[in-house]
């Protein structure tokens, strides 16, 4: 209600102070009917006022599911998403933070961020953002995934996974990539379809490239290797996960050739691929213990192919073929 804006700037700052601690200091400033008019304020010229209104809104919606819908009940959307192209960066980000807050309770409440618009416009400021400012959107992207194949398609139909890819790649520090990294795994664990999105985009290889990486964090290593499983055992467009067969380590090879022992024994055309793209040489190459599930994986493999394409593309055939040639005595 005060006109003078350091009042209205202040007052709101102490009430987000007041709602960060608790549900149930959140729950006083809402029932003192706080909500509407700080809802009122995200239309507001003044950029320091927003950065404190959408703040605060934030820090009330993170608490709950029923706290999250007062502030959704505010008719804050789609106007919270104009502040996402707020000139000021501290709104831009708050705003940003403020939607993560509100879609990660509930597949209801993430479906309510898509249906405003929420996912476009949070694929434009992630592109646009640099730094920590990307981290709430490159979190809430992750969370509105992680509901449901849906709304993962909605982020994929967005043009989503290249600002992610970007961040994988570009961002130097660690917990950027970590972030990203669980990100793209919650939107391609879901299907084939969601799978081999990531995998035409060249996903799969970068969160690879991070996993191997000496310098990674555990953290990042760790959130990188969940993705890539979760994404691996859902994909079935092999040529994307044939150049994982050249570069992985055992603990992640497993997966990726197990992929192609459920493929290949439908598809004639994959497993004279397999052949020409020098997988099948490749796993034949691979020192895999007996009785692991590696193992069992390549042994499948090999029995869909003649004995000799298999003899032929084993490590020691040469040699096998010159003792022979060795112990050969031409008919005189």
């Amino acid at each position: 209600q005060e006109p003078e804006l350091t009042l209205k700037r202040i007052s709101a700052s102490a009430l987000s102070d007041i709602s960060k601690h608790s549900p149930e200091l959140a729950q006083t400033v809402v029932d003192a009917g706080a909500v509407t008019l700080l809802s009122k304020d995200i239309s507001h010229m003044d950029g320091p006022l927003k950065r404190q209104v959408c703040g605060c809104l934030s820090q009330i919606a993170k608490h709950s599911i029923d706290l999250a819908e007062v502030v959704v009940e505010a008719e804050v959307f789609p106007r919270i998403l104009h502040c996402l192209k707020d000139t000021d960066e501290c709104v831009r980000r708050n705003a940003a933070t403020c939607v993560r807050e509100i879609s990660r309770h509930t597949p209801d409440l993430a479906k309510l961020v898509v249906n405003a618009g929420g996912v476009a416009a949070l694929v434009d400021y992630i592109t646009d953002a640099r730094g920590n400012n990307r981290l709430p959107g490159i979190m809430t992207l992750g969370y509105i995934a992680a509901f449901s194949e849906t709304l993962a398609l909605a982020v994929v139909v967005s043009k989503g996974i290249p600002p992610l890819k970007d961040a994988l790649i570009n961002e130097p520090e660690d917990h950027l990539k970590a972030a990203t990294a669980w990100t793209l795994g919650q939107i391609g664990r879901h299907s084939p379809d969601h799978a081999r999105a990531l995998a035409e985009a060249d996903v799969l290889r970068r969160l690879l490239a991070v996993y191997l990486h000496q310098d990674s964090s555990e953290d990042l290593k760790t959130k990188a290797k969940r993705a890539l499983k979760s994404v691996i055992q859902k994909c079935t467009h092999l040529p994307a996960l044939e150049p994982l067969l050249q570069e992985s380590p055992p603990n992640v090879l497993k997966y990726v050739v197990q992929q192609f022992a459920k493929v290949l024994p439908h598809d004639l055309q994959a497993r004279r691929s397999f052949v020409q793209s020098g997988g099948l040489q490749k796993i034949q190459e691979v020192k895999a213990e007996t009785g692991s599930k590696l193992k069992d994986a390549i042994d499948e493999i090999n029995l869909l192919y003649p004995v000799e394409i298999v003899n032929y593309y084993s490590p020691n055939y040469s040699e096998t073929l010159l003792k022979k040639l060795d112990e050969f005595a031409p008919a005189s």
